[in-house]
C-alpha cells in the first residue's frame, strides 16, 4: 500500500545508524585495547603529542583485520617498551632512594658527631668557668699584713739655722770689706768700713760689725759701692746648725705638725739617707703661691751637707701597722671604685672591688673585699675579664 513506504525508510534509516554506532563503539574498543589512539606518555619512551592520532596501515589481508593485527604487535611491543622503561625507572627510582638513605644517614652520623662535639665543647666550657680560650699569663703576689705609711715629697734648700743679714749705721760709700764669701766671723769683729763723707765735708770712716758668729753666707757688694742704711753688705750665718726650707701645698697643710718624721736625701750625696723632723710651721697661707712654709732640723748635723744644698723631703704623714696590703701595681680604678683580679684554686681570675686606705709608693691598705692569702694579680690584670682561665708565670 501506498502509506507503508515512509514507514520502511525511516525503520530502515533507524536500522543503518544503530548499525554504524555499533560499529564505531567496536573499533573504538579496539583501538583502546590495541594501545593506539591517545595514551599516557611513559618515563622509558618518547610520548606523542596530546590528541594525536595514529595511522594504521593496512595488513596484507585488507581492510580492518591487519590493521587490527598490527596494532596488537606494536601495542604490545609499546608495552614492552613501556614496562622496560619502567623498570629501569624503578631501578633509578630504587637507587636514587638508596643514595637518599644513605646521605640521610651520613647527614645523621654528622650530626650525631657534632652534637657530641658541641657538647664536649660545652663540659669544657662549663669546667672552666665558662669561657673557652687561651689562659692568659699574668703574674700574681699574695695579699700579707704588714705595715703601711703614707707620705708626700717636697723639694727644699739647705740653709744655716740661724743667719742675719749685715746693714750699715750710715750712708756713704764702702771704704773697704775685710770678709769674704767663706770665711769665718766672731760676734761684734769688724767686717768692712763706710766712709760717710759729703763733698766739702771730711768724716772718719765708720765701721760695719758682725752681729752673731758664723760664716759669711753673702757679700753682694764691693768696695767703693754707694750704701744706705737699708743696704745688705753681709749675710752671715752659722753654719753649725743648718736646716730644710721648703714650702708644702696647701692641700697638705692639715697633716703638717711640729715634730713629724722625715726621710731627707741629696743629689750630691745620692749613697746617703737622714733623717730628720719639722722644726718650725709657718702660721700663715702665703696668699700668691699658695704653699705654708716649713723647715726640717736635721737629727745628726754632717760635715758634708753645705748650705745651699738642694734636698728631697719625704714627709710621713700616718703609719698603720699589721693591716693586709697589696700592691699598688695591681690596683685598677674603674668608675672611681678600685677592682683587683685574684686567682682560685682552679686557675681562675675573680673580680673583686675593693676599699683603700693608706698609700705609699709601692702598696696600699686594703679595708674590705680581700683576706690575707688572697694571690692578687700584679701583672697582666689589664687584659683580664671576670672569670677567665690564667695561667701564673713568676
Amino acid at each position: 500500500m501506498p502509506g507503508k513506504k515512509p514507514s520502511n525508510n525511516t525503520s530502515k534509516a533507524i536500522i543503518f545508524l544503530i548499525a554504524f554506532f555499533l560499529i564505531l563503539t567496536i573499533i573504538t574498543t579496539l583501538t583502546k585495547k590495541s594501545g593506539y589512539g591517545t595514551a599516557a606518555p611513559s618515563s622509558g619512551s618518547p610520548s606523542p603529542a596530546p590528541n594525536a592520532q595514529v595511522k594504521i596501515p593496512p595488513g596484507p589481508g585488507g581492510g580492518n583485520t591487519g590493521s587490527e593485527g598490527t596494532g596488537k604487535r606494536r601495542g604490545e611491543n609499546t608495552d614492552r617498551t613501556g614496562e622496560s622503561a619502567g623498570g629501569t625507572n624503578g631501578k633509578q627510582s630504587f637507587a636514587h632512594d638508596k643514595n637518599q638513605k644513605n646521605a640521610e644517614g651520613a647527614d645523621t652520623a654528622a650530626d650525631g658527631t657534632s652534637n657530641r662535639q658541641g657538647q664536649a665543647a660545652a663540659e669544657k666550657q662549663q669546667r672552666s668557668g665558662g669561657i673557652v680560650r687561651n689562659p692568659t699569663v699574668v703574674r700574681v703576689t699574695p695579699i700579707v699584713i704588714g705595715e703601711i705609711t703614707k707620705s708626700i715629697v717636697v723639694n727644699g734648700d739647705i740653709i744655716a739655722s740661724r743667719q742675719v743679714s749685715v746693714f750699715p749705721q750710715v750712708s756713704g760709700k764702702i771704704a773697704g770689706l775685710n770678709k769674704q764669701v767663706g770665711d769665718r766671723v766672731s760676734k761684734s769683729e769688724i767686717i768692712a768700713y763706710i766712709d760717710p763723707s759729703r763733698p766739702g765735708e771730711v768724716f772718719s770712716n765708720s765701721p760695719i760689725r758682725s752681729t752673731i758668729s758664723g760664716t759669711v753666707i753673702q757679700a753682694p757688694l764691693n768696695t767703693g759701692d754707694t750704701v744706705s742704711t737699708q743696704s745688705v753688705v753681709y749675710v752671715i750665718g752659722d753654719l753649725s746648725s743648718l736646716v730644710i726650707e721648703t714650702y708644702i701645698p696647701e692641700r697638705f697643710a692639715g697633716s703638717i705638725r711640729k715634730n713629724l718624721a722625715a726621710q731627707i736625701s741629696f743629689d750630691a750625696l745620692p749613697d746617703s739617707n737622714f733623717a730628720g723632723f719639722v722644726h718650725e710651721i709657718s702660721p700663715v697661707i702665703d696668699p700668691a703661691s699658695r704653699t705654708m712654709r716649713i723647715q726640717i732640723q736635721l737629727l745628726k748635723q754632717d760635715p758634708r751637707i753645705q748650705a745651699g744644698m738642694f734636698a728631697s723631703i719625704n714627709l710621713i704623714i700616718n703609719t698603720r701597722s699589721n693591716v693586709p696590703l697589696v700592691p699598688r701595681e695591681s690596683l685598677i680604678n674603674t668608675y672611681g671604685k678600685w677592682i683587683v683580679f685574684i686567682v682560685d684554686e682552679r686557675g681562675i681570675a675573680r673580680r673583686r672591688e675593693i676599699s683603700i686606705g693608706l698609700e705609699s709608693d709601692t702598696e696600699a691598705e686594703v679595708l674590705s673585699g680581700l683576706s690575707p692569702g688572697d694571690r692578687v694579680v700584679s701583672a697582666g690584670q689589664n687584659f683580664l675579664s671576670d672569670s677567665e682561665p690564667v695561667r701564673i708565670t713568676e
